[in-house]
């Protein structure tokens, strides 16, 4: 029986990469878009061209009021597209950055980063539980710059600090069902996060890449075929650890 893997955020960037990674590797996969409907139809498509099953429905991991519907409509699909009532993995990679001084960092902003990184997380994982297969994986998604400082990233990397502390307490209350839960860390990326900084700033791509230690900056090719092996079958011996992919960055 093929694998299904829900990845959150999965119309772009990280995401993106690791729903068609998995597709690759013969899985198939259920995608969460916020506000981009035709570019998570593109990916779709894509993982369909690959010939595997893929559907896509709109989620907003900061509402937590809408969990229990989209769970529902989780439901529904599983049935209608594969005659199943549960999924595989879990992969809570949607977020988005803030990049602001200490000093100048506000409420809004702050709360914006905590609802979707740790609070979204939180309530999505335990909202799709009864869902999830025994045995099953989840990959949570956190930074770098959770292990080294950056100037303008303490709140974001709080919250992602956050997420590496949680992914500790559902690997220990999940194992009785065979469940492992690993936080993916990675380094500076070329994607449209932040605007696209590190892609398209060459200033920022220089500094990140001089401090790493295979001399550039990651792409997403560099971090969804990693995520993709956590999911393997022969892979069930790994849980609770923070694995950074970053090439070396600041060591």
């Amino acid at each position: 029986m093929n694998s299904i893997s829900l990845v959150t955020g999965g119309s772009r960037g990280l995401g993106r990469n690791t729903a068609l990674s998995i597709a690759r590797q013969g899985g198939d996969v259920i995608l969460t878009y916020r506000s981009g409907a035709d570019d998570a139809q593109a990916v779709v498509a894509e993982i369909e061209r690959i010939g595997r099953k893929a559907i896509a429905l709109q989620l907003d991991v900061s509402t937590i009021s809408t969990f229990p519907s989209f769970a529902h409509e989780v439901r529904a699909a599983l049935k209608a597209r594969w005659e199943r009532s549960s999924f595989n993995h879990l992969i809570n990679n949607a977020g988005h950055g803030e990049m602001a001084s200490l000093a100048e960092t506000t409420e809004a902003q702050f709360d914006g980063l905590f609802n979707v990184h740790v609070k979204g997380v939180f309530f999505l994982t335990q909202t799709l539980l009864p869902l999830l297969a025994e045995k099953g994986r989840i990959v949570n998604f956190s930074s770098g710059l959770t292990r080294v400082s950056f100037p303008g990233f303490s709140a974001y990397s709080a919250a992602k600090g956050a997420v590496e502390i949680l992914t500790l307490y559902m690997a220990k209350e999940l194992g009785s069902r065979g469940i492992t839960v690993n936080t993916v860390a990675p380094g500076a990326i070329e994607t449209d996060f932040l605007g696209g900084a590190v892609r398209d700033t060459p200033g920022y791509n220089e500094a990140f890449s001089t401090i790493t230690a295979l001399g550039r900056v990651g792409l997403p090719d560099d971090i969804g075929p990693m995520v993709a092996s956590l999911l393997r079958p022969d892979n069930h011996w790994v849980t609770a650890q923070r694995i950074e992919v970053s090439g070396g960055q600041s060591i």
